[in-house]
């Protein structure tokens, strides 16, 4: 693979990314005005009509990277004939990534003359299949639900000129690459390929081995490295110790926006309870949750009405929120590759951030592969001592019923006693009561 670093072009405006005028003026009403290092190494590649290989951090602007030079691309060329070919597809792991995606497709688009759509699970099929039926023009889908339509020969992808797998590693991590590999037998061999990731694992490369013909490789941060704006601290306290450590540190003013991750879903909603129970605005998300559940919650979050967003890792994948000051991992995550998607939620593009960890007795190794991995040694705070403990992930005690007298128990099933109960008190007729012959 080539490996390019370094940016092409010493200028720093978009308008150095040889991109098309209308993008560039769409981008200034948006009010950006100077590419990420991401954009500005990977761009240019894309419009050359490479396959590109990009390894960069969660919030250093990689959607962008390829929707920009995508949308250049089918502005120049129009499509033959008055139905729409499906020319890009993106696939994202969630459905809250694949929502955003094409949300940023939609405002970097100029005057609508890029038609584009989203599909995804947990929701019905048939506004998604309409839509579909009209023409689309880029495509973004979750693996399962494009794989679902497919099935029902409603999504036609042999037109697809270019295709993109965004945050592959989180796909290889929720076991989506054998459906990646079958939607790509789908596609034509003539097309562009790009894989964006955030971590390289041996699974990814040999993926891109596959799927990428000559491909550029685009690294603007060390593997697995945290973006440099952001304060990273620990706590060392105890599990039942965690819940009251957390609240001391949410009844700081400093902290206006925050993301906390736990290992499971049920803690995920055991802990936003216990939160709203003290007062806290809290809300949890995660995969159990129904779709137009996921969207409200986050919705809240974007919004301000939830100050504290309690998320699975799989469900953070798509919160892509501006100005989330703080990520608290309230429980140590078990691999150190996910710590670095979890705190790259804040210090977004060249922002600042803080990222705490509550580190209980029995996570001090995961929290040691973390410092081993990020090749940094994250800063101790002291604990508070005067912490409650409480049982917070345990469900609450059930209220013991009364007991009531009761009557005396009575033979036999409630069938028998109505069939001896209607049998009482009837005289049996003549025939019922001659004996039988033999």
């Amino acid at each position: 693979m080539n490996q390019e670093t370094r940016p092409r072009n010493s200028a720093r405006g978009f308008e150095t990314l040889d991109l098309d005028p209308e993008l560039i003026a769409v981008l200034q009403t948006l009010g950006y005005t100077e590419p990420t290092p991401i954009q500005r190494d990977a761009i240019p590649h894309v419009l050359e009509a490479r396959d590109v290989l990009a390894c960069a951090q969660t919030g250093t602007g990689k959607t962008a990277a390829f929707a920009l030079p995508i949308l250049d691309e089918l502005l120049r060329i129009e499509p033959d004939g008055r139905r729409r070919p499906i020319r890009a597809l993106v696939l994202a792991p969630t459905r809250e990534l694949a929502a955003q995606i094409a949300e940023s497709f939609r405002s970097y688009t100029p005057g609508g003359r890029i038609c584009s759509d989203v599909v995804f699970g947990g929701v019905g099929k048939r506004p998604q299949v309409t839509a579909l039926r009209r023409g689309v023009d880029v495509l973004v889908a979750t693996p399962g639900r494009l794989l679902d339509l497919m099935g029902d020969g409603e999504v036609d992808l042999s037109q697809v000129e270019m295709f993109v797998l965004d945050e592959a590693d989180r796909m290889l991590d929720m076991g989506f690459i054998p459906d990646v590999r079958r939607i790509t037998k789908a596609l034509r061999r003539e097309r562009q390929t790009l894989l964006f990731c955030a971590t390289q694992p041996r699974e990814i490369r040999e993926l891109a081995r596959r799927l990428l013909y000559e491909p550029v490789e685009v690294a603007v941060d060390p593997i697995s490295s945290t973006v440099e704006p952001l304060s990273q601290s620990v706590y060392f306290v105890d599990g039942p110790r965690k819940l009251g450590l957390l609240l001391t540190l949410l009844a700081s003013d400093e902290i206006a926006r925050a993301l906390v991750f736990t290992r499971t879903k049920r803690r995920a909603d055991r802990l936003a309870r216990s939160l709203s129970r003290e007062g806290v605005d809290a809300a949890a998300i995660h995969g159990d949750k129904s779709q137009s559940t996921r969207v409200r919650t986050l919705e809240g979050f974007k919004r301000g009405r939830t100050r504290v967003l309690v998320a699975t890792d799989v469900a953070a994948r798509g919160i892509h929120v501006e100005d989330i000051d703080t990520v608290i991992n309230f429980d140590i995550p078990t691999e150190p590759e996910t710590y670095v998607h979890r705190v790259g939620r804040t210090g977004r593009a060249g922002a600042s951030g803080t990222a705490l960890s509550l580190c209980g007795a029995d996570e001090r190794e995961q929290l040691a592969s973390i410092e081993r991995l990020t090749r940094r040694k994250i800063q101790e705070l002291e604990t508070p001592t005067a912490l409650e403990a409480t049982r917070w992930d345990q469900p609450a005690a059930r209220p013991e019923r009364e007991r009531r007298p009761h009557a005396r128990r009575r033979s036999g099933s409630g069938a028998a006693r109505r069939r001896r109960s209607r049998g009482r008190g009837r005289r049996p007729n003549s025939a019922a009561a001659a004996p039988r012959s033999v």
